[in-house]
């Protein structure tokens, strides 16, 4: 029954995070310039800023949570960031008028409380699932994915929200909901027993000693999953910040009119991108057991790549925008069952929370680096219509070969340079 909570509550909570990755449905409205009736007259690069902000935050505060998840236990510092993503929303609604307002309430606000609340489901999870950690971290953070399917059609094609209240009022739905859903989550994350996971490491369930991370940041392996993070996680990125902006340009240069394309490239991420993107969680989570989770990253970026490097032509028509929509998302998805579950197997569970904390700033350089990269092209080649997003997937697609081709040359780190684990850093 405890197990059975634990996975509930993870999977609410990551529901509810899951609307960072909804920004998608408000970008077309922010970036309708004031001189054509438009309320906010936001740039592209200033939209990808906001989401920008928000993706640096959550990495960020990933890595004192860890911290404060050993002293505070994970419902409380899950509660806390509830409070503060619902409490961004809620304060982007009455002060979001600008773009200042909302690189700070949105930005800032919600993205720290995405990161205090991230990692302590994950953690859990793996501690109380120790002999299935990829297959249950796949399904924890599926809600995740699922969660943006949720968010952006709550906010346009079935809820109807922003057409409705307008952004700052789906801000308003968005910041209530999250922030009760949320502290309720966080209720059911309860630790198992002590003696619960010393009987799980004996039957070798987790065999490595934990390296506390001071320990774990100086292998080279570390380092690398590093990097491999910020590409894989900053292609993906880029795609859910800009596929709005991007499916239109490219349905309309294939001969649709402009409102059709709004709705499919909406369609595109509300529907193919989050779901795929919730699946792949769970399917790759599922295959790296199996196959190893090394091996597994390696083949995912490698995926991913092919599907970059063809996204720019699969977006001329409305079938094939999909499908790389979706092939994309499953891709991105998969990293978040991927990289949690290759720092316990590598690093040992007990240090996981800080261990990943550490690794998800990874996240935040990618969220940066991504997203502005596509905002930026299309900036640049303003005029040029889809051709402008050119550069940004073939960039993409290069870095992904590369990285698939570092990661399958990976090995365990040595056992022998693992540190003692601390009572603290569990």
């Amino acid at each position: 029954m405890r197990r059975t909570l634990v996975l509930v509550g993870a999977l609410l909570i990551q529901v509810c995070l899951g609307a960072v990755y909804a920004w998608s449905a408000f970008t077309e409205t922010l970036a309708v310039a004031v001189s054509q009736g438009g309320e906010f007259g936001f740039s592209a690069t200033q939209t990808q800023l906001i989401f920008s902000a928000c993706l640096v935050t959550f990495a960020a505060v990933m890595v004192p949570a860890g911290r404060l998840q050993a002293d505070l236990g994970p419902r409380r510092v899950a509660a806390l960031g509830g409070l503060l993503l619902g409490g961004g929303y809620l304060g982007a609604s009455l002060l979001g008028q600008t773009f200042l307002g909302q690189l700070v309430w949105i930005g800032i606000v919600a993205g720290a409380g995405v990161g205090l609340a991230y990692g302590c489901p994950i953690a859990v999870g793996i501690r109380t699932f120790p002999e299935r950690k990829g297959l249950i971290t796949g399904v924890s953070v599926a809600g995740f994915g699922f969660g943006a399917l949720l968010w952006v059609k709550l906010a346009g094609a079935w809820g109807g929200l922003v057409e409705r209240l307008g952004v700052l009022g789906t801000f308003r739905v968005f910041g209530l909901v999250l922030l009760v859903a949320v502290v309720v989550g966080a209720a059911c994350l309860v630790d198992p027993p002590a003696g619960e996971g010393r009987r799980s490491e004996a039957t070798g369930a987790d065999p490595v000693a934990s390296m506390p991370p001071h320990v774990a940041l100086r292998t080279p392996q570390f380092r690398v999953l590093w990097a491999a993070f910020v590409v894989s996680s900053g292609a993906g990125l880029m795609v859910i910040g800009t596929i709005k902006l991007f499916g239109i340009d490219a349905l309309t240069a294939g001969g649709m009119d402009a409102a059709r394309a709004s709705a499919a490239a909406g369609t595109a991420m509300g529907v193919y991108y989050a779901g795929a993107n919730g699946l792949g969680r769970i399917v790759w989570g599922a295959v790296s057991e199996p196959l190893g989770r090394a091996r597994a990253l390696a083949l995912l970026c490698g995926l991913q790549s092919v599907a970059f490097l063809a996204f720019f032509r699969l977006g001329a028509a409305e079938s094939s925008f999909y499908l790389g929509a979706a092939l994309i998302g499953f891709n991105f998805g998969g990293n978040f069952a991927l990289f949690p579950a290759l720092t316990a197997d590598w690093f040992g569970s007990a240090t996981v929370g800080r261990n990943y904390g550490l690794l998800f700033t990874a996240y935040g350089v990618g969220g940066v680096l991504g997203p502005l990269l596509g905002g930026v092209c299309r900036d640049l080649g303003a005029g040029r219509g889809a051709e402008a997003w050119l550069p940004a997937f073939i960039g993409a697609g290069v870095a992904l070969l590369v990285v698939a081709a570092v990661v399958l040359r990976l090995t365990p780190p040595v056992a022998g340079v693992a540190g003692p684990s601390r009572e603290g850093d569990r």
